[in-house]
């Protein structure tokens, strides 16, 4: 079983390790053995304008979709936890699923229901997408903030004349607002990253992962999308590292148990 893990992890991120060493390879032919030491690719990133313009429109995406993947969560998760209703667990079952269906037939899916509607599609169809799969992971996340959280504080909230929305914000909130951060931060990561469901979306104004599989017809631009990919795979780590930073200090402020999560 061990040397079944040391080869499974080795084969799945083996090619991360290859970015950065042809990123700072001086050579448009990404092949061993390497021709030398340079940090040109990475000074090109800026003057590239349809580079630029899909990192903004990513970053504008990947914003956006974070924001409603987490108000939408707190709302499920919140409901999940506190509440019983007819049809709970369908419900949420019917929530979840995005978490075990195939990209692809999500997003076939999507745009054949735009297209029947007659809705064109581009960034706003791009964020519906985006949220539909970040939303499962929000309220991952979020569901074990909510059952860390003692009701007794909530309803001594109210005992003592506090609203039900004054109780949401002045006592559980502040309770849950690690969870909150890192429910945003892994939104914000799984969108930017996104693939397949922005191919299928997105018109005119490509995201960055888009725009990175166009350039690969092209071998002379290989090494600059290698220089891209290196920065998108530390900011992707950095993002996931303090995501699950906060979510175990929020687990610990509770008294919990931090095994499991993202690392």
């Amino acid at each position: 079983m061990r040397a079944y893990t040391w080869t499974y992890l080795i084969f799945l991120y083996a090619p991360i390790v290859l970015l950065p060493l042809f990123a700072f390879n001086d050579s448009t032919t990404i092949a061993f053995p390497l021709q030398g030491f340079t940090t040109k690719w990475f000074a090109q990133l800026p003057t590239i304008p349809a580079l630029t313009s899909s990192v903004w429109t990513s970053v504008k995406i990947a914003s956006i979709t974070a924001i409603l993947s987490t108000i939408l969560g707190v709302c499920a998760a919140r409901a999940a936890v506190r509440y019983r209703f007819i049809g709970k667990r369908p419900i949420m079952g019917l929530i979840m699923l995005p978490l075990v269906l195939p990209e692809i037939i999500v997003a076939v899916s999507l745009l054949v229901v735009f297209l029947q509607l007659g809705l064109s599609i581009g960034s706003w169809s791009v964020i519906a997408g985006h949220t539909l799969i970040c939303m499962p992971f929000a309220i991952s996340i979020l569901n074990s903030s909510f059952q860390n959280i003692d009701p007794a504080l909530e309803e001594a909230s109210l005992d003592l004349g506090e609203t039900r929305f004054s109780t949401f914000y002045r006592v559980t909130l502040p309770l849950i607002w690690p969870g909150l951060i890192a429910s945003l931060l892994i939104s914000f990561t799984i969108s930017l990253d996104e693939f397949i469901i922005a191919f299928f979306l997105s018109s005119t104004e490509p995201t960055l992962p888009v725009y990175l599989w166009s350039q690969l017809r092209f071998p002379t631009k290989l090494p600059v999308v290698m220089a891209l990919g290196t920065l998108l795979v530390c900011l992707s780590i950095l993002l996931l590292a303090l995501a699950e930073t906060l979510r175990r200090r929020g687990l610990r402020k509770a008294g919990q148990s931090t095994e499991g999560g993202f690392l």
